[in-house]
């Protein structure tokens, strides 16, 4: 289906992001609450929670590249009088955005939704019913396409086992080309549970790395971690078997005391540039905190 209001309605939700926190966030010093395995930390800043608090991506164009954010106050109201009430972490690929959406409307959800927008401005929707295996409740908490555009990667909260894998929407032939409906083609089959994935992006062909908001420490040794999930190839369309490691925990440090809530996972591979979002306890949940990373010890 296609969005209506097109071209211009998705540059504004694009531009929203953008606009106001500009390409990188505001960098300030801060105390990081524990190392990332692999990774040092070279930026922090904030963006408005209202923008940017469910997803972080680096969209590129013909023109450059810009950070863009997702949060529940920049949800199209297009989208929002249809039933989709909740956005996830999004990605780009070849100036293509991809969002996932949660069925809001009615309980219980029985569909959920991906919406990719291309570079001209243009979005259509691509919706999956639910299979019987998936909670109707948070059930596309993310989104994350392999870098050759042909596959795109998404998943639930929950504690899982597995990550679901379609062909991307437009990019892959197999889709239909201005929105329909979409089927899952494949799947991550993970060597051990994880627990509340809120983002992921591919880092390579065969390596993701997602952001967990587990507050337990019962799966890996500390709570909140960087998972890496290693591929044994490039996806192919074809079930696989993945290795899952933590690389420890996101930063987590607030003037505010309370639950953190790990967010949105963006790699953009032309800077080398690692971000993750991270929501404060309330009342310092008015913004959210984005960390920046590159590899390497430092």
């Amino acid at each position: 289906m296609r969005l209506r209001g097109v071209a211009g309605f998705a540059a504004l939700v694009l531009c929203v992001g953008i606009g106001t926190a500009g390409a990188d966030p505001e960098a300030e010093s801060v105390e990081q609450s524990g190392p990332i395995r692999g990774w040092h930390q070279v930026e922090a800043g904030t963006v408005s929670a209202a923008i940017g608090n469910e997803g972080i991506g680096t969209v590129r164009t013909a023109a450059g590249s810009e950070v863009y954010y997702r949060g529940g106050g920049g949800i199209p109201q297009v989208l929002k009088d249809e039933g989709w009430g909740h956005v996830g972490d999004t990605d780009s690929v070849r100036g293509y955005v991809f969002d996932a959406y949660q069925w809001t409307k009615t309980a219980p959800a029985t569909t959920k939704m991906f919406l990719a927008t291309t570079p001209a401005g243009t979005s259509y929707e691509y919706v999956v019913p639910l299979g019987a295996d998936e909670a109707p409740v948070n059930s596309n908490a993310y989104v994350t396409v392999s870098p050759d555009g042909q596959w795109m990667v998404a998943g639930p909260l929950g504690q899982v086992t597995e990550l679901f894998v379609y062909p991307t929407p437009i990019l892959n032939r197999a889709t239909p080309p201005t929105g329909g409906a979409l089927a899952p083609a494949a799947r991550i089959k993970l060597d051990r549970p994880v627990r509340n994935l809120q983002g992921c992006d591919f880092v390579s062909a065969g390596q993701l790395l997602c952001g967990s908001s587990d507050p337990n420490n019962d799966l890996f040794p500390t709570n909140f971690q960087l998972l890496r999930i290693d591929l044994p190839h490039a996806l192919r369309g074809k079930d696989v078997t993945a290795r899952v490691r933590s690389l420890g925990q996101v930063p987590l440090v607030s003037t505010c005391a309370g639950a953190f809530v790990t967010e949105g996972v963006d790699y953009d591979p032309h800077s080398g540039l690692l971000r993750i979002e991270v929501n404060p306890p309330s009342p310092c949940s008015v913004d959210t905190a984005v960390y920046a990373f590159r590899a390497g010890r430092g």
